[in-house]
């Protein structure tokens, strides 16, 4: 597949679209039969744009450090991209989804693919903060996106799309503000996070209630702060420690998608397969943002030590 430019067609006021939340298997062609399944049916339903989680062709083989888990990734083009294009060409969708992106030897990344209703790919991003904690060893695995881009642009940059310009992240980059916002002030029109995030199934009820309610509150606060809908589809399921050192993770779903004031559009509960749908009015951000004008009223020229690491 080759990369497209930005299909012309005319844009309906609203937009269509649905995320899916799914278990994963150590199969990838299983996986994947999951996928086309739930695509198919937010397709039928309307949806014009479908967002995967965050490596949804797999189990989420971070838990461990393994050198033969590397066997895993594709490059791009590769196997489940041309499958994925093919299936965002049969239903004249844009399709986001994610692959362990093999881009040379020795360099790999977890990158969020989007594809155009004829199947090309439109454009890639790589996930740029990369976390290393217990059960979540990404750092083994992924080099972080460039920061800037062999073309240039910021690894940050939206991906023009016949339905709009996506501003698409990948999971632990949902915490950084700054990443929302760089997103927001090249014009991305909704925020992307394919994600995979649980609990260790030690976790008592209270802990796993402050960790779930962080993650809704801090991605609705970046759908406030920037007055853009934001979209981020979660898997489910237990998935144990390949080594069975660890106690695995119990993927906590809730998958949602918020319009530009945090307002829930649709929300999955913690253990169901799910194709959440809802319409998103394009006009919205603009209105909003004439009457909470955040991006006029920054005060840019006394953020500069935000490029530092700590203010000692």
């Amino acid at each position: 597949m080759t990369q497209a430019t930005m299909p012309q067609t005319s844009r309906t006021p609203d937009l269509r679209i649905a995320a899916i939340q799914q278990a994963c298997s150590s199969d990838k062609q299983t996986s994947l039969a999951t996928t086309e399944r739930l695509v198919r049916f937010a397709a039928s339903d309307g949806a014009e744009l479908v967002v995967l989680q965050e490596l949804h062709a797999t189990l989420y083989f971070c838990q461990t450090e393994d050198v033969d888990i590397f066997e895993l990734a594709e490059p791009i083009p590769g196997p489940t991209s041309d499958r994925l294009g093919a299936l965002a060409a049969e239903l004249g969708i844009v399709l986001v989804g994610s692959i362990f992106e093999r881009r040379m030897n020795g360099v790999y990344h977890n990158t969020a693919v989007v594809f155009e209703r004829d199947g090309s790919i439109a454009g890639t991003y790589r996930k740029m903060h990369i976390p290393d904690d217990p059960g979540f060893y990404e750092k083994f695995y992924f080099t972080p996106g460039d920061a800037v881009r062999n073309d240039g642009r910021s690894g940050f940059t939206p991906i023009d799309t016949s339905v709009g310009r996506l501003g698409v992240l990948v999971c632990w980059d949902q915490w950084y503000p700054e990443a929302a916002r760089l997103m927001a002030l090249a014009g991305a029109e909704v925020l992307i996070y394919p994600t995979a995030i649980g609990w260790d199934v030690t976790d008592d009820p209270a802990e796993r209630e402050r960790q779930l309610e962080a993650w809704v509150t801090v991605q609705r606060g970046h759908a406030v702060a920037n007055n853009l809908p934001v979209v981020a589809p979660n898997r489910i399921g237990t998935e144990p420690d390949p080594t069975g050192q660890g106690d695995g993770i119990l993927f906590w779903g809730n998958s949602f998608i918020c319009g530009p004031q945090g307002e829930f559009l649709a929300r999955a509960d913690d253990h169901s397969e799910s194709v959440l749908s809802a319409t998103l009015d394009r006009a919205r951000s603009e209105a909003i943002r004439r009457i909470w004008p955040h991006f006029r009223d920054r005060r840019i020229d006394a953020f500069g030590d935000l490029v530092r690491r700590v203010r000692d």
